[in-house]
């Protein structure tokens, strides 16, 4: 069983949002990995966060990511930094994967740098926060990707006809990233 998209991205891309609107488009279900990593810790991510730290967030993330890669035939919507391991980026290379980019800017103004739900961007300047995360992880979610599309100013069922279109040009398992499109 594989997804029949895995979506990435960094906070404020629309990983969630858009998901759920590809997965109606597809007739498919739709499954967030932040979801599953709040039953299997059985607290909310914050929480896991302040308590236990971010090293036992992403443990919890890693296991959650292939415990639904494995199972889960939908869209799936990966946590912003689930692409920090190295292990879970190997796993999403037997997956069509779509990276939601979005601008500085608009991901700001989208997450609302609420420091409360979004604990990494906690902090003193949690612009230059954001700013640094999206610096660190654009190669990764570039690595990742089969396909790339920026968000910013697109409606989201903009963004799902046009992820839709792309999806269609590749075949599962990355034909896109062997040049095979």
């Amino acid at each position: 069983m594989s997804p029949r998209a895995v979506v990435i991205g960094p906070p404020g891309s629309g990983k969630t949002t858009v998901g759920r609107l590809l997965a109606e488009h597809l007739g498919v279900e739709f499954r967030d990995t932040d979801d599953d990593v709040v039953r299997l810790a059985g607290k909310p991510i914050p929480e896991i966060f302040t308590v236990d730290g971010e090293p036992a967030f992403r443990e919890l993330e890693e296991q959650a990511v292939a415990t639904a890669l494995a199972e889960h035939s939908g869209v799936l919507s990966l946590g912003g930094g689930a692409v920090i391991s190295e292990s879970t980026r190997t796993l999403l290379a037997d997956h069509p994967v779509v990276f939601l980019m979005v601008g500085l800017a608009e991901g700001a103004r989208r997450t609302g740098l609420a420091q409360t739900a979004r604990p990494l961007l906690a902090g003193v300047n949690p612009r230059a926060t954001f700013k640094a995360l999206l610096d660190a992880r654009l190669p990764l979610y570039r690595e990742a990707a089969d396909v790339e599309q920026p968000t910013d100013g697109l409606e989201p069922w903009r963004l799902v006809e046009l992820v839709a279109g792309k999806l269609d040009e590749i075949r599962p398992g990355g034909a896109a990233r062997d040049g095979e499109v």
